[in-house]
């Protein structure tokens, strides 16, 4: 018997194309997914974290944006760096060295966004835990808001559960006497009107922070998004809140107290009362922030810091550090 017969040169040419058109295309690396960049990219604060639910958060991140992470002088940064860079789109672990407060970590990681080329930042707490879905739905919620808004849209919430409570925290607008929470903006299914967006979750556009300005380096870490969104909001920016998508997070820290558990009263330590305490009473003086919130704000502030000073067992401290704080608002410029 003799050898089979070659194949036809058309045939041979074929057969290679087909080959190379059904060849199983390389895995997806850093550098190939950066090559195309998203519109998109998020922005973690970390310090010293619980490694577990920081690490739960990046994986829901990693589904749907790329990210940094800005860490604040934790120190176990290096076993953080080492966990946080095998995510695929990780950009970026920037590590600060001191802890230079979370208003000055946020602009530091904005920065670093609009650096590169992006135009939409998502900026998220160590400790927060994003449903599913979570980007694309606050993406498609600025995409619907955007078209109603005269002026613009400086940044879309999700809405906030309380893991403890498992209770929703209401969209909220300062000025009105009656009908204040999770009023419909413009008609539209999921979206509504608010005065505040607390940070973590948040979507805003970048050309918004060329506008509104960044987050003030003064206020270190509390009330920096009460008075970031009061800005916006002066300058004619509309807030949007949206159920389109669910963040799992607890303002303060965790108590067996009901008023903290039920998210009447967010409780933080000491030294935290200080910046509170301070950049509360400097937004009481500020001409931005809306007349409504400081006449229901003042003495619901009033009421928490006795409340702190009279029962709780670091009473002294608390009493130390509400006082300087109270006693510093005047040395912030307006």
């Amino acid at each position: 018997m003799g050898l089979l017969p070659s194949r036809p040169k058309f045939l041979c040419r074929w057969l290679s194309a087909a080959t190379r058109l059904y060849s199983p295309m390389p895995s997806s690396s850093k550098t190939s997914a950066a090559a195309k960049p998203s519109r998109y990219c998020a922005v973690v604060v970390t310090y010293n974290p619980d490694l577990t639910a920081l690490l739960k958060l990046l994986g829901q991140l990693e589904k749907d944006s790329d990210f940094i992470v800005v860490d604040n002088g934790s120190k176990n940064i290096e076993e953080l760096a080492a966990s946080i860079e095998v995510y695929s789109r990780c950009r970026a672990v920037e590590k600060v060295g001191d802890n230079i407060g979370l208003s000055r970590a946020l602009n530091k990681g904005i920065a670093w966004v609009k650096e590169h080329g992006y135009e939409f930042v998502f900026l998220f707490d160590q400790d927060s835990r994003p449903g599913d879905l979570f980007a694309q739905g606050l993406i498609s919620a600025l995409e619907r808001a955007s078209k109603f808004s005269s002026k613009g849209v400086a940044a879309v919430g999700p809405r906030i559960m309380n893991p403890q409570s498992m209770k929703q925290t209401p969209f909220k607008l300062f000025n009105r006497l009656l009908g204040r929470t999770n009023r419909r903006f413009e008609g539209l299914r999921t979206e509504f009107k608010a005065d505040f967006l607390i940070t973590s979750g948040t979507l805003i556009p970048l050309s918004i922070i060329d506008a509104v300005g960044p987050m003030r380096d003064d206020y270190f870490i509390d009330n920096i998004d009460l008075e970031w969104c009061f800005r916006a909001k002066a300058l004619g920016y509309d807030l949007v809140g949206s159920d389109a998508s669910i963040l799992y997070h607890a303002i303060g820290e965790r108590s067996d107290h009901p008023w903290v558990r039920a998210g009447i009263i967010a409780q933080h330590n000491p030294s935290r009362s200080y910046y509170s305490s301070r950049n509360r009473v400097h937004l009481y003086g500020v001409d931005y922030a809306p007349l409504g919130w400081k006449l229901r704000d003042m003495p619901r502030f009033a009421l928490k810091a006795l409340w702190l000073m009279l029962s709780s067992a670091q009473r002294s401290s608390y009493f130390t550090s509400i006082r300087r704080g109270i006693r510093d608002a005047r040395t912030l410029p307006k």
